[in-house]
């Protein structure tokens, strides 16, 4: 298949900018500040979801610039499957950003004002979560499928944004740095968390290069190992991050406290118990996606060794996965 990139009109970006571009940036930016304007009763979990909610906007806004200026040649990447990758990515953030948000600091929130402003910057936030999942069907929707390939319209790609956005969220709730300081086992944790996520982003920026236009059995078998050690890293830290945060006998606490951050009223700090608990839960989860993903490059390798047994004559194998086998 064709990789060239079929360009849409001017009138089609005219319309995605006025239709989706600007009603995202109002979103963000009014999400953004009626959770400024709060104050200190915006709390941690206010300032998390501000800089979430500032990221998208300052994205946006660079996209959306330079998509007026058609100044797309620029960049190294081509330029569709950047787009459609961070409106991926910024679906996701708004949306975590809403529950997240929402469930731990809003309804703590005394009613009034300030709760009434919480709840409308979820409400925005919410709806720049809708309107960055329509910007990704309106993207696949303008270039031609038949000639233009989407790395992130791909099985492989759609795993890979999880396993980095989880990570992110992962870190975010790790900035307490005394939930993991002075305790080699959890410092091994995130050192895995973190050696996984670069090694994810470095395999999804060579997929937004098209990196993988290099031999695909070296390529399969490259992830494969990827993928594989991953799991392996991410078993140990879901065995060691709960049993040492948990466990009584390893200093743990194994029940939730009543007191300071987590009392069940309005605090500034999140829980530092349901930090530990939420990193934990979305370690499992981030393991199963990597799990997904070994058995996709398991069965890419699999596939790939049946093609060549079935053919030893041919001069040249067919590639194993092109692209409009993996397109979802």
């Amino acid at each position: 298949m064709s990789s060239r990139w079929i360009r849409p009109g001017t009138a089609a970006i005219l319309c995605v900018f006025c239709f989706l571009r600007l009603p995202q940036l109002f979103s963000t930016c009014v999400a953004f500040s009626l959770v400024a304007d709060m104050g200190i009763w915006r709390g941690a979990i206010g300032n998390w979801s501000m800089s979430f909610w500032c990221v998208c906007f300052a994205m946006t806004l660079i996209i959306s610039t330079v998509e007026l200026y058609r100044r797309r040649s620029y960049f190294p990447f081509f330029w569709h499957n950047i787009s459609v990758t961070f409106a991926c990515y910024a679906a996701l953030i708004c949306l975590s950003a809403s529950i997240i948000y929402s469930i731990t600091h809003v309804q703590f929130l005394p009613h009034g004002p300030y709760r009434d402003r919480a709840i409308a910057a979820t409400a925005f936030s919410c709806i720049a979560s809708v309107l960055y999942v329509i910007e990704v069907t309106v993207i696949w929707a303008m270039y031609d499928l038949e000639e233009t390939f989407f790395y992130v319209h791909t099985t492989r790609a759609l795993l890979k944004v999880l396993e980095t956005f989880v990570a992110v969220v992962m870190f975010a709730l790790l900035c307490n740095f005394t939930l993991y300081l002075q305790e080699p086992a959890l410092e091994w944790c995130v050192a895995v968390y973190s050696i996984c996520f670069i090694l994810a982003a470095v395999v999804l920026l060579l997929g937004l290069a098209e990196w993988e236009y290099m031999p695909p059995r070296p390529f399969s078998i490259f992830q494969l190992v990827l993928s594989l050690l991953s799991v392996l890293l991410y078993v140990s830290a879901l065995v060691l991050w709960p049993l040492y945060q948990f466990s009584e006998e390893l200093g743990g606490q194994p029940q939730r406290p009543s007191d300071g951050d987590c009392r069940d009223e309005l605090t500034y700090d999140m829980c530092f118990w349901d930090q530990c608990l939420a990193v934990a839960v979305l370690t499992a989860i981030n393991l199963l996606v990597y799990v997904a993903d070994l058995g996709y490059w398991a069965r890419q390798v699999s596939v790939g060794t049946e093609n060549v047994s079935s053919a030893p004559n041919s001069v040249q194998s067919h590639p194993v996965t092109s692209q409009s086998e993996d397109i979802l």
